[in-house]
């Protein structure tokens, strides 16, 4: 079934990224989400409303967990479950920049099973299940092995590397950004970057499907605390997130818990 599964999710981001070029670099209109939630456009309420209507139709006993619709207890008495971010990068989005995703997994018992995340302004495919290697552009992908963070690249807000997180010393690393967590999760899978860290919690939505690709490239993915993901929960939040070449995820580790 992952197999399957991989493959209506392909199908459904690939038209997906066609309704997100229309809006780009196209002023969609945009507005501010309740609670200080950020920003959303009405690319990321089209996109949302494709996506919808071609997995829930498919597969109408799994569940749907996604940023851009109302989250109901339904969901967690699925056996499997749709987890999707319509658009992850919306700010960049609407930035006109290139690296905005879409990001689509599939659930099982708490465990990604499937996953794609498509940069469609860059026309580039991530993908993984539980049946298939991490790919991009059907092409297998690898994890950095650096052995650890001594100049290693990670993928982090410049806040995440202040003093305070870290007790053991904060890590002689260089640090890039990317807005979308689920492409930085694929960077660290394809080893263009040694690691990727957020300290924030970080919701389901943005980090399910990249979760996948990079464990399954090689990369050593947990919540800030070294615990494994889990996923469909209550409350649909992880502590954290890190994913990263094993040796620089233990040092990370190491240091953060000093």
């Amino acid at each position: 079934m992952p197999g399957h599964d991989l493959a209506l999710l392909t199908d459904a981001v690939l038209a997906a990224g066609k309704i997100a070029l229309r809006y780009w670099k196209n002023s969609p209109r945009a507005w501010e989400k309740d609670a200080g939630a950020g920003p959303v456009t009405e690319a990321d309420l089209a996109v949302n409303d494709l996506l919808a209507e071609r997995l829930r139709s498919a597969r109408p006993d799994y569940g749907w967990l996604s940023e851009e619709s109302i989250d109901t207890a339904e969901r967690r008495q699925a056996h499997r479950v749709f987890i999707v971010d319509p658009i992850d990068g919306t700010r960049a989005f609407m930035a006109g920049e290139d690296t905005f995703a879409h990001s689509l997994a599939i659930a099982e018992a708490g465990r990604i099973i499937a996953a794609v995340v498509y940069l469609p302004a860059l026309d580039r495919l991530y993908t993984a299940s539980a049946a298939s290697p991490a790919m991009r552009d059907g092409r297998p992908i690898r994890a950095s092995t650096r052995p650890g963070t001594a100049g290693a690249t990670l993928l982090a807000t410049r806040p995440t590397l202040g003093e305070s997180y870290w007790p053991g010393g904060v890590p002689d690393v260089k640090r890039s950004f990317r807005a979308s967590l689920a492409f930085r999760l694929c960077l660290v899978a394809e080893g263009r970057h040694d690691g990727m860290l957020t300290l924030r919690e970080a919701w389901e939505w943005d980090i399910a499907a990249g979760s996948l690709i990079a464990q399954s490239a090689g990369a050593a993915v947990t919540d800030r605390f070294g615990r494994p993901l889990r996923f469909n929960a209550e409350h649909p939040q992880a502590a954290g997130v890190i994913a990263a070449a094993p040796g620089v995820h233990a040092e990370l580790l190491t240091r953060l818990s000093a």
